[in-house]
């Protein structure tokens, strides 16, 4: 497997470090040229400096033979065109970015890069699974319908504690698919009432994420 690695930024080195250890064949393409020196010290020819933001640079660098394309700079819109180039251009199977303000991950995903990463909401997703007094925790999101799948923990100082389901005003695009109650999974009608520790799990438009978020808590 041929993989493309675009800036040498902490992220970049330390990634080029670990899949050249497995064994891949990597690339590793830098601006700065000093940066360039220091890693061919450490790497040997594995790098090679150029703008990856360009078609030139990454033609020089093998992108039509590349498996996948890793891009890892430190500015989301050269990221996004290094990806779209690798993927429209060169028929890269696989891109994947690095989104340093999470407000653009959702943009990557619509305009079509195969995995993005954002350091912020990876912190924020194991914030919400470790504080148990958050009402809602973002499980998965699925991408082909911008839908969402969220778990609200129902505490004991819930305003919802023995309602029905039904009673409870939730957003009219959410859907309560199942609730966790102790080791039981059970699936709820609008007659289900809501217990201490309940678990429930909804699907939701991502968009909907934060009215969820304040009906439950309300």
């Amino acid at each position: 497997m041929f993989i493309l690695v675009i800036g040498g930024g902490k992220i970049g080195y330390y990634l080029t470090k670990t899949l050249v250890s497995e064994g891949y064949e990597v690339l590793l393409i830098e601006r700065n040229q000093q940066k360039v020196v220091t890693f061919s010290d450490r790497f040997g020819a594995v790098v090679m400096q150029g703008d990856g933001a360009e078609a030139a640079t990454l033609q020089r660098a093998g992108a039509s033979r590349a498996d996948v394309v890793i891009a890892t700079t430190g500015e989301d819109e050269d990221n996004l065109v290094i990806c779209q180039l690798a993927k429209r251009m060169f028929q890269v199977g696989h891109v994947m970015a690095r989104v340093n303000n999470p407000k653009n991950e959702e943009i990557f995903k619509r305009l079509g890069i195969d995995t993005t990463v954002s350091v912020t909401n990876i912190i924020l997703s194991y914030m919400e699974q470790s504080l148990p007094d958050r009402p809602l925790t973002h499980l998965l999101t699925l991408s082909h319908a911008d839908l969402a799948i969220v778990e609200a923990n129902i505490t004991s100082r819930s305003p919802h504690i023995g309602r029905p389901l039904g009673d409870v005003n939730l957003p009219p695009d959410v859907a309560v698919s199942a609730i966790i109650r102790g080791e039981d999974l059970l699936i709820p009608g609008p007659e289900t009432r809501l217990q201490p520790g309940d678990e429930v799990i909804a699907i939701t438009h991502r968009a909907s994420e934060e009215r969820l978020r304040e009906a439950l808590s309300q």
